[in-house]
């Protein structure tokens, strides 16, 4: 099964894989959507995040497990349909392609937003027309491009943390600078300002910042030795993105009054605007950009990689499961940037809402992903210990940490219906379902030749 997605050149080094993964994570959900996350946790947000790299630290074990033992462009798809059920990989897959699609739409329209900083009066439509442009061009080209092109762009995202984490330590503390001191963590309301309810809805923005991590799992099929680069790769993701995100927003909204935080700007350009450093304010906004399309970059890559792997897996037209020359899966690309297109048209009709709806709309698709992750993870490792064979264990002995990392996504799933603008996640996601299900089983029915049964899972 794995070799049918063969024709992906493995040029892809352990740093450009690691690059790749914080390039699809660092994005909106932290400079943007973090801001939905402080409105309703208030400085608790500092907890929600510490409960969504929690949960993320449990699907990296699950996913890094598999994808040593397995390495293939499909990636949680494909050993969704291996160890659970076709329609499980079918489900998964078309659920996750489209929820990218939507992904890689929201990040062009932040980018947009961020633009908005420099030039205020120039009209959306053209900044997502011309970063879709740039963004189609880097996936079209080689996957060696795209990883160097990802390296430097995720590169800029880390050094300016770093910085960020720095500079913004130094203000609280004084050193160098007025002392800001801790006022703002019990102030405004105190540390819980909306209680532990406000800590929990939270947590959907603090997965939300996650969801990315993922995009590694299916670098397998062009790495150059996947075996041991997806499992280091994914380890130093996570690593890094929960300390920079819990350190990050620490730093935030002990500068900032949790109050004075709302979607018109990221909230770490506004850590500049308060503290009167101008220059560095337009810097962080520069690399907040530079964030968004890295992050667009990224997660265009990864849903070319599915719809790819839906095609050479029978469930797409074949045409999407062909390879250029240079062995980039053209046709899938630009079917994959569906989002970005549909971000140009409804840019100026929905203005102020536009990046919200269509975060609420792809969360769907990336918990969807996560729960039958982990569900495959549990099958996963029964099979292996059911045949003796061996696989290389990340996580924890027995079931407890993937249930844990179940729990834990299926209570934000539900949650999200209480998070205002969030209520499309489950409103359109669950009707979703129920019609991929009918079309798979239609399909079914009209090829009954086409069959995974059986398939050794050794490959």
């Amino acid at each position: 099964m794995v070799e049918q997605e063969g024709g992906l050149h493995r040029n892809l080094t352990p740093a450009q894989l690691a690059m790749i993964g914080i390039g699809s994570t660092i994005g909106t959900g932290l400079f943007l959507g973090s801001a939905i996350s402080v409105k309703r946790a208030g400085p608790a947000v500092i907890l929600s995040f510490v409960g969504g790299a929690c949960i993320a630290v449990t699907m990296m074990w699950a996913l890094a497990e598999m994808a040593a033992a397995h390495p293939a462009a499909g990636s949680f798809g494909l050993y969704a349909e291996m160890y659970l059920h076709p329609w499980a990989g079918f489900a998964v897959r078309l659920t996750y392609w489209f929820c990218m699609m939507v992904v890689v739409g929201s990040e062009v329209v932040a980018a947009a937003i961020y633009c908005k900083f420099w030039f205020p009066s120039t009209p959306p439509w053209i900044w997502i027309g011309l970063f879709s442009l740039v963004i189609l061009y880097v996936n079209a080209t080689s996957v060696g491009n795209l990883g160097t092109f990802e390296y430097w762009l995720s590169m800029i995202k880390v050094v300016t943390i770093v910085a960020f984490l720095i500079l913004a330590t130094a203000l609280l503390t004084g050193v160098g600078f007025p002392r800001l001191g801790f006022a703002n963590f019990t102030a405004h309301g105190g540390f819980l300002p909306n209680g532990w309810k406000g800590v929990g809805l939270g947590v959907i923005l603090g997965l939300f910042s996650f969801f990315g991590i993922e995009v590694v799992g299916s670098t397998a099929g062009e790495a150059a030795d996947p075996k041991v680069a997806v499992p280091k790769a994914l380890r130093k993701t996570v690593f890094v993105l929960v300390v920079f995100y819990v350190a990050g927003l620490a730093l935030v909204v002990g500068i900032v009054p949790w109050t004075q935080i709302g979607l018109g700007e990221s909230p770490f350009v506004r850590v500049f605007q308060t503290v009167g450093i101008p220059a560095a304010s337009h810097i962080m906004n520069f690399v907040v950009l530079t964030a968004a399309l890295s992050s667009a970059v990224a997660n265009l890559y990864f849903g070319a990689r599915l719809a790819f792997s839906l095609a050479r897996g029978g469930y797409l037209p074949a045409i999407l499961g062909r390879l250029s020359k240079k062995g980039m899966p053209v046709v899938a690309v630009l079917t994959s940037a569906g989002g970005m297109a549909a971000a140009l048209v409804l840019s100026e009709r929905f203005k102020d809402s536009l990046f919200v709806f269509m975060v609420g709309l792809s969360t769907f698709g990336a918990l969807f992903a996560w729960l039958m992750t982990l569900l495959t993870h549990l099958a996963f490792r029964r099979f292996h210990k059911m045949h003796a064979i061996p696989f290389l264990r990340l996580g924890p002995p027995g079931p407890w940490a993937s249930l844990v990392g179940l729990a834990g996504v299926l209570a934000v799933l539900i949650s999200t219906w209480w998070v205002p603008g969030f209520r499309i996640t489950l409103m359109a996601g669950i009707p979703w379902l129920a019609f991929i299900t009918v079309c798979y089983f239609v399909w079914r029915r009209a090829r009954p030749r086409m069959s995974v049964r059986g398939v050794s899972r050794d490959g």
